[in-house]
């Protein structure tokens, strides 16, 4: 998973938790409420703990009872003690998260911390990977256990921790002591194990890590996979990878314990998601249908656990940008991949009616005495689909926004037409797109930028990247926004060329009709070529490793839409763009 480096401490501790303190733990915790048991199916999405948030608050804002809270590390290679993030001023504490996880109690969920983690587990911080002492790390578990009563640890075990074998038995060793230690304190404690997959199911080093557990008498209850990642440069249709994936471990996991039947096997598999583009980038894409599929899939197979990466990342913020920790880089609704898992918890099954509402493109610049349009699309993501009420609200005098038809059954679409008059004012403005059936309401956005003098000197929306990602161009696959090279600001665009296309990125605008134009801006690389088709039809290239400007003048046609594009050539490198501007003569 995408995280970063835990905070470290100037200087590292001294192992402070010792095989006494565990006894002292499992002294303590006879006073200690017994916790109670997670649902036999439970959604956890993984709340990014690094973060500034309140669980509780995005928990409640999203609607995710459960969470997986990530994550606890040593503050420092050689290190005992557990702290969030590796972070000495983030205690295992009633004061840290404390609160938040009463709150989220008080409202019929729970909390999952999770060890380890890519960047621990990289830089030597899981604490099995970290402490040498077996009744140390089973210490440390207690510790996290009676500080919050938990039921469940995660175990997300990556990197350079799924080849360090005297980590991966001193992490089982310990996890038996607290399995003795929980079982004989009444307490139920669930262990799941967080490990990488391929498309067919573990690779060899996860398919040991669960064969040290059985050798050390640990019970795994739960094996979740990250079904994305992959890395391995192929085309990804990631809900059907994550159901081969699954199928794969369902059959390591007969072979692990044959006396387990098809329903208990079942029942031990997790898969957690990374809603959006990935880290790998767009070839790795989980989409809104996706998660239909997997959810429908999930209920079906009777899984465990559904999760995704990360919580703090269901939201449309970024289209166009991979790995986030923020937005998921596609459009979508706030809390979408959320609201289609959240029934997941219990028995499965939807228990309410709900949809989603999503507008495409996202953004779009007109000419005063233009009109540009849009497809809304909706979707449902539990129960049956209701009558959804649309309207467009926002646009300022001078523009109007209306939408055909008024009225969709959810999983329909609608067209959204947005027209600017001649007197309409330049600007950038945000117009609100709304479906409602009875109480329920959900919203997005499509922000209109009418262009003329005064108004930003150009007709093109994000030309200079400097919004960090790719909307409203869109790209063939690979290209991106990057920070290095920029021509101006922080940010440029980068085309992806291969040995069978071009890396084309376009960007659709709807200009004055029959009026002279100039389309320009600043390229690097080998065969840049800069140009607009459609309405008018004009181009220039250019081959150099250092920033040069490029002028296309044109004329619009009749209906004033043009495409604007940057494409390299084929099997010729990347071509970078920035600062690019249309221009009215």
């Amino acid at each position: 998973m995408r995280r970063p480096r835990p905070l470290r401490a100037l200087l590292a501790a001294l192992c402070t938790v010792t095989a006494s303190a565990g006894l002292v733990l499992a002294a303590d915790s006879a006073a200690h409420a017994a916790a109670t048991p997670l649902p036999a199916h439970v959604f956890a999405p993984y709340f990014e703990a690094y973060a500034n948030d309140s669980p509780a608050d995005l928990a409640q804002k999203s609607g995710a009872k459960y969470l997986t809270m990530a994550f606890v590390q040593t503050e420092a290679k050689g290190s005992c003690t557990p702290y969030w993030n590796g972070s000495t001023g983030q205690p295992v504490s009633a004061s840290v998260f404390g609160a938040d996880f009463a709150t989220i109690r008080s409202r019929g969920g729970d909390v999952i911390p999770s060890f380890g983690g890519y960047a621990a587990d990289n830089g030597g911080t899981e604490i099995a990977d970290s402490c040498t002492s077996v009744d140390s790390i089973a210490a440390a578990y207690e510790k996290v256990i009676t500080t919050y009563d938990m039921a469940r640890l995660d175990m997300d075990i990556e990197d350079n921790s799924l080849t360090n074998k005297a980590g991966i038995d001193r992490r089982n060793q310990a996890i038996k002591k607290v399995q003795d230690w929980a079982t004989a304190s009444g307490r139920p404690l669930q262990i799941s194990y967080t490990l990488p997959t391929t498309t067919g199911g573990l690779a060899s080093s996860g398919l040991a890590v669960l064969k040290s557990a059985k050798t050390a008498g640990a019970q795994v209850d739960v094996v979740n996979l990250m079904t994305f990642d992959y890395y391995d440069n192929a085309s990804h249709d990631m809900a059907a990878d994550t159901q081969s994936a699954a199928t794969g471990l369902y059959d390591q996991l007969a072979a692990l314990y044959p006396a387990k039947t098809p329903a208990q096997l079942w029942g031990m598999v997790g898969v957690t998601e990374m809603p959006g583009i990935d880290d790998f980038g767009a070839a790795e894409t989980f989409t809104t249908a996706d998660a239909t599929a997997v959810y429908n899939w999930a209920v079906g197979k009777g899984i465990n656990t559904l999760s995704f990466w990360a919580l703090q990342r269901d939201n449309g913020g970024c289209p166009g940008t991979g790995g986030s920790d923020t937005c998921s880089g596609i459009a979508q609704d706030p809390w979408y991949f959320t609201h289609t898992f959240a029934s997941f918890t219990g028995g499965g099954g939807p228990v309410a009616d709900d949809f989603s509402l999503a507008v495409a493109p996202g953004s779009a610049s007109v000419a005063p005495g233009g009109a540009t349009t849009a497809t809304v699309r909706t979707a449902v993501t539990s129960g049956s689909a209701k009558t959804l009420a649309l309207t467009a609200a926002g646009a300022p005098a001078g523009v109007s926004a209306a939408l055909s038809p008024g009225s969709v059954t959810a999983g329909g679409s609608a067209q959204l037409t947005v027209t600017a008059a001649a007197s309409a004012a330049p600007g950038t403005y945000p117009i609100t797109v709304t479906g409602t059936a009875g109480q329920l309401t959900h919203s997005t956005t499509f922000t209109l930028t009418v262009t003329g003098p005064g108004g930003g000197g150009g007709a093109l929306v994000n030309g200079g990247f400097e919004s960090g990602a790719l909307a409203p161009w869109t790209c063939e696959s690979g290209g991106a926004v990057v920070a290095t090279p920029a021509h101006g600001g922080a940010y440029a665009l980068r085309t992806a060329p291969t040995a069978s296309r071009t890396g084309e990125c376009a960007q659709t605008l709807t200009l004055t009709p029959n009026t002279k134009y100039t389309l320009s801006g600043w390229v690097q690389g080998s065969y840049a070529y800069l140009g607009v088709r459609g309405g008018a039809s004009a181009s220039t290239w250019t081959s150099s490793a250092a920033w040069t400007k490029l002028s296309v003048p044109f004329t619009t046609g009749a209906s004033g839409a043009v495409t604007v594009y940057l494409h390299g050539w084929y099997g010729q490198g990347s071509v970078y763009g920035d600062d690019l501007s249309v221009d009215r003569n």
